[in-house]
C-alpha cells in the first residue's frame, strides 16, 4: 500500500483528495523549528499500487514521482525487475515507516527491496497457485520466506479475513520441492484445508491424517501435505515426531497458549526445517501466551520464559510504554499482524468465505442413524414423500448444526459440533479485535443454543432477533445493538431478518446453516453492507462436510440454486428424486 499525505512546510496537512481509504497512520516527520524527525500521526489516503501509479495528483512531491516511475515499470513488464531508482534519489518522504519502537525509519533500499520481493512472488506464483493475490497477501508469502529463511519460523498472525490460508498455501507450494509438509488445525478445520489446498494448489497433494501409520508416500513424494487436527496431534504426535518435515503449519495457534499442555508440547516436539503458527489472535488474555508462539516458532530467539517475563511481561503490566515499544521492536522480524484497516484500499466491499467444517464422531454416527432409518421407513410417495424428506432434510440438517438438537443431551455443548466450535473460534477472534458480529440460522432451537454458548463460553449475553417477537421487541433489539455500547454479537433468525434491517455497527456475517437460495444469505449480508457502513464487510458461511450441505453449498457454486425464497421449492426438488438419487444426495460422503 501506499500512504499519500501533504506537507504545510512545518506540519502534515489533511490527506490529498482522490482515490483511496482516509487512515490516520503513523509516520516520520520533520517536526518542529530543527525539523528533527518525531513520529506522528498523519492523515493519508491509502492506495493499492495500481491505482497509485496511474493516479494525476496536484503537486506531487518528489517521492510520489519516484515511486510513481517504479510502479509503472512494474506494470509494463510485470516479469522484468523493477527499474528502480538509486536509493539515494529516493527523498525521506518516500520511506518515511518507523520501525515498531519509533526509533528509525524503513530504509529506501529496504523499501525498493519489498517492493521487488513483493512483485517476484507474484509473478513465481502465477503459473502455480490457483488464486489473485492482492498485493499485501504477495507480500505475505515474501515476508513469510525471507522470515523463515533468517529466523526457522513466523507467526502471521493478520486479521480474519486476510486469506491467511491462501498466503500460506502459497508459502507452501514454494517449499514442495523440500519434502513433505504438516498442517495441524483445529478438528473442525481438517476438511477445510485440504478443500483449500486442492483448490487453490491443485499440485500439491492433501492427506488428511487421524492417527495410525502416517500415509508411507509422505516421505516420498515432497508435494504431500499431511493435515491433522490438534486432538489427533495430542493423541499420536509421536508418530509425526518420528520424521523430519519440510514444513509445519499450526493454524488457529492460540490452542498453543499453554506451553504445559500436552498438545503444546507434542507442537514443539515435531522436527520440521521451518515452523509458522497462524493465528487472528495472538494474546487472548496475557502477554505469556505470545511467547509460547514464539519459543514455537523462533527457540533461538525466545527461548527463555523467566526473561520475557522480567523484560515485558511484567513492566508492561506495570504500565510501562517504554517496555511496550520493546516488546514491539523485538518482536517484529517474526511477526506480521496487519488489520483489514491498514489494506482496506486493497479489499473488495464485501470478502466472502466458505468454511468447511468436519463432523464429530458423535454427529457421523448421529447422522448415519437418522438416515438409515429414514432409508428404512420409505420416503413414500404424493404428499406424503414431500412430508418426509422434508423431516430427514431438517433433522440431517439439525444433525450439522449441534447432535444435541436431536437427542435432547444440552448440558454440555462445546466439542460436540464442528460447526459450533469453529464458530467459536471467530466470535474469540471478533471479540478480540471489538468487531461487532451477526449470526444467522434458519431455525429457533439453533438460535436459542447460540445464545446459551455464547453466554456460557464468554460471559457474552446476545440479544436473538426471530420472529416470535412482537415489533416493539425487534425495533428494541435493533436500537440497542446499533448504540455505541451495544451488545458484541446478535443472533438473527434468517427468516425474520433477512431484509428491511439495518445492523452497521457490525461488519462480520456468519451464516452458521445453508439456505436453498443464496440471494437469500445475501439479502441477510446486506443488514450489514449498505449505507452507512464504512468497513470492509467479511461474510463466512460455514458448511457440514460431507453432508447434504455439501450438495447445497454445491448448487450455491453452480449458480443453480432456486429462486424461491423459501424451502418449499429446494423440499419439493428433492421429492421429485427417485429414491436412489435422494439418498445419494442425503448419504455423507465419507470418501470427501
Amino acid at each position: 500500500m501506499f500512504a499519500l499525505w501533504t506537507w504545510l512546510g512545518h506540519t502534515p496537512g489533511p490527506a490529498p483528495t482522490g482515490p483511496g481509504d482516509r487512515e490516520t497512520i503513523a509516520l516520520a516527520a520533520p517536526i518542529g523549528v530543527d525539523g528533527a524527525l518525531e513520529v506522528v500521526d498523519v492523515d493519508a489516503a491509502l492506495v493499492d499500487p495500481e491505482t497509485f501509479a496511474g493516479s494525476r495528483l496536484e503537486h506531487p512531491g518528489e517521492s510520489v514521482l519516484a515511486w510513481q516511475r517504479v510502479m509503472r515499470s512494474v506494470l509494463a513488464d510485470p516479469a522484468c525487475e523493477p527499474q528502480a531508482p538509486d536509493s539515494d534519489a529516493l527523498p525521506i518522504a518516500a520511506h518515511a515507516v518507523p520501525d515498531a519502537s519509533g526509533t528509525a525509519v524503513v530504509s529506501a533500499q529496504r523499501a525498493l527491496g519489498v517492493l521487488r520481493d513483493t512483485e517476484a512472488v507474484a509473478a513465481d506464483l502465477r503459473a502455480t497457485l490457483k488464486a489473485r493475490l492482492r498485493p499485501y497477501q504477495a507480500r505475505g508469502v515474501g515476508w513469510l520466506r525471507e522470515t523463515v529463511a533468517a529466523h526457522g519460523g513466523a507467526v502471521l498472525a493478520d486479521e480474519m479475513g486476510l486469506g491467511k490460508t491462501v498466503q500460506t498455501i502459497g508459502f507452501l507450494l514454494d517449499r514442495a520441492e523440500a519434502g513433505p509438509q504438516l498442517v495441524v488445525c483445529p478438528t473442525s478445520l481438517v476438511g477445510n484445508w485440504a478443500h483449500e489446498i486442492g483448490r487453490f494448489a491443485p499440485g500439491l497433494r492433501a492427506v488428511v491424517w487421524r492417527g495410525g501409520a502416517v500415509d508411507a508416500d509422505a516421505d516420498a513424494d515432497a508435494a504431500t501435505i499431511v493435515i491433522a487436527g490438534y486432538p489427533t496431534l495430542r493423541l499420536h504426535g509421536q508418530l509425526l515426531s518420528r520424521r523430519s518435515w519440510a514444513t509445519a503449519v499450526f493454524d488457529e495457534a492460540q490452542a498453543l497458549k499453554n506451553p504445559r499442555t500436552q498438545v503444546a508440547k507434542a507442537a514443539r516436539a515435531i522436527d520440521a526445517a521451518a515452523t509458522v503458527a497462524l493465528t487472528g489472535t495472538p494474546v487472548e488474555n496475557h502477554l505469556e501466551e505470545l511467547w509460547a508462539l514464539l519459543h514455537l516458532v523462533a527457540p533461538r530467539l525466545f527461548g527463555h520464559r523467566r526473561q520475557f517475563r522480567r523484560r515485558f511481561v511484567r513492566p508492561i503490566h506495570e504500565g510501562s510504554a517504554a517496555a511496550a515499544a520493546r516488546l514491539r521492536d523485538t518482536i517484529e522480524p517474526v511477526v506480521l499482524a496487519r488489520t483489514k484497516r491498514q489494506v482496506a484500499a486493497a479489499l473488495p466491499a464485501k470478502i466472502h468465505s466458505d468454511l468447511l467444517c468436519d463432523l464429530t464422531p458423535e454427529q457421523e454416527r448421529l447422522y448415519d442413524q437418522l438416515l438409515d432409518k429414514a432409508v428404512d421407513d420409505g420416503f413414500g410417495t404424493g404428499i406424503e414423500r414431500h412430508g418426509r424428506v422434508l423431516a430427514a432434510l431438517t433433522a440431517l440438517k439439525q444433525v450439522c448444526n449441534h447432535p444435541g438438537l436431536i437427542t435432547g443431551e444440552l448440558d454440555e455443548l462445546a466439542g460436540r459440533s464442528g460447526k459450533l466450535d469453529l464458530c467459536t473460534d471467530i466470535i474469540a477472534a471478533n471479540l478480540e479485535t471489538a468487531s461487532p458480529t451477526l449470526i444467522f440460522t434458519q431455525y429457533r432451537q439453533t438460535g436459542e443454543l447460540l445464545v446459551r454458548h455464547l453466554a456460557e463460553r464468554f460471559g457474552v449475553r446476545a440479544p436473538f432477533f426471530h420472529g416470535g417477537l412482537s415489533q416493539a421487541e425487534r425495533a428494541e433489539i435493533v436500537t440497542g445493538f446499533q448504540a455505541e455500547d451495544g451488545p458484541p454479537v446478535l443472533v438473527l433468525s434468517l427468516r425474520a431478518a433477512g431484509t428491511g434491517l439495518t445492523l452497521t455497527r457490525a461488519a462480520d456475517v456468519v451464516h452458521f446453516d445453508r439456505w436453498w437460495n443464496p440471494a437469500v444469505e445475501a439479502q441477510a449480508s446486506d443488514r450489514v453492507h449498505r449505507i452507512g457502513q464504512t468497513r470492509t464487510v467479511t461474510v463466512t458461511t460455514l458448511t457440514s462436510t460431507t453432508t447434504v450441505e455439501e450438495h447445497i453449498a454445491g448448487m450455491h457454486g453452480r449458480k443453480a440454486a432456486l429462486r424461491d425464497l423459501a424451502d418449499a421449492a429446494g423440499i419439493a426438488a428433492l421429492a421429485a428424486l427417485d429414491d436412489a438419487q435422494l439418498i445419494e444426495i442425503l448419504r455423507r460422503k465419507r470418501e470427501n
